[in-house]
């Protein structure tokens, strides 16, 4: 009796989702018990505000991951400091706000588009092709904006990060949910997203098959642009600004709640499921950090600490569990 609770215990926890579904509830208990201020409902929706930008890019970049052939895409953070100034400048040119947005999202989808080309179609090395071109973006950024951020944007922009819907913070109802929905829809419903796991798992097996392995790559690039679009637009609203430097780390963070979040390194495994919970716990994490007052330096080593850890402790789990099934076989 005692082996089968143990079984099921192993069977859950090698599980990514109810792994850190688990790890949240660990992180809400204890930071509740360094900051009495944590589990106020104010705290929850800035958690949520904050961690609305990372989980746009982050879905993007596990996208890029899951097609495998080492995919990566570090220049999400540029793509998303280039669109955000340049729906600035259009904004301050007298562009009206929708066509502005319109505009800016397919500049970054544009954007993506050259890393799909450059990476998923002529073949460049995903991490050399997306760091040169994250290189570019942030100069272009910075060389038409002279490193002066951009703003005068109208009041009623700032709704989209201030606001409320349904008592839900706009950014989240109104752009993270139905990207998330969306994306998920795809992945679990449409036959792209079964070719996206197949290219991930072996590309030269999905081509044999059939598949246009350079054109689901190509896509994905793109895709992954735009989602970072998005987060230009959402963060422009929250600074009420367009800074050239905004997306500033913004790849690495990506690839860690994706990695987080279950996403295979190597392709072919994971959900945007797990990704999502993964910035969920790194947002708490952040937010439980700053309220009980611990330096800076040391919340980028304490969440580092954490996430290996984390990481770490779910292999364990996981290579324990097929050894476990395995002696049964």
């Amino acid at each position: 009796m005692k082996s089968n609770r143990t079984d099921v215990l192993l069977r859950l926890l090698s599980n990514r989702v109810y792994f850190l579904l688990l790890l949240m509830a660990v992180v809400i208990v204890v930071m509740s018990l360094i900051s009495p201020y944590f589990f106020d409902l104010a705290n929850l929706f800035n958690m949520l505000r904050f961690g609305a930008v990372l989980a746009l890019v982050g879905m993007g970049q596990s996208l890029v991951i899951l097609a495998g052939g080492a995919g990566i895409d570090l220049s999400v953070g540029g793509i998303l400091s280039l669109s955000g100034v340049l729906f600035g400048l259009l904004v301050q040119a007298g562009v009206t706000l929708p066509l502005a947005i319109l505009l800016a999202l397919l500049t970054a989808a544009l954007l993506g588009a050259v890393n799909g080309l450059t990476v998923g179609v002529w073949g460049i090395p995903p991490l050399i092709g997306t760091l040169g071109s994250a290189w570019a973006y942030g100069a272009i950024a910075l060389v038409i904006t002279n490193g002066v951020p951009v703003s005068d944007f109208p009041a009623s922009f700032g709704f989209l990060s201030e606001g409320n819907i349904l008592g839900i913070p706009a950014q989240i109802l109104g752009v993270v949910v139905p990207a998330f929905l969306l994306l998920q829809f795809m992945m679990m419903r449409t036959v792209f997203g079964r070719w996206v796991y197949l290219v991930g798992v072996n590309d030269q097996a999905a081509r044999f098959a059939g598949i246009p392995v350079k054109s689901v790559r190509f896509l994905l690039y793109t895709l992954s642009g735009l989602l970072a679009g998005l987060g230009a637009i959402v963060m422009a609203s929250w600074l009420m600004a367009a800074r050239p430097d905004v997306g500033a780390g913004l790849d690495l963070q990506s690839i860690t709640v994706a990695v987080l979040g279950g996403i295979d390194i190597f392709g072919g495994t994971g959900s945007l499921v797990g990704t999502i919970l993964a910035v969920l716990i790194v947002t708490m994490l952040a937010s439980g950090l700053q309220l009980a007052n611990i330096n800076a330096i040391w919340q980028l080593a304490i969440l580092g600490f954490i996430l290996l850890g984390a990481v770490a402790l779910n292999q364990v789990l996981t290579r324990r569990m097929a050894l476990q099934q395995g002696l049964k076989v």
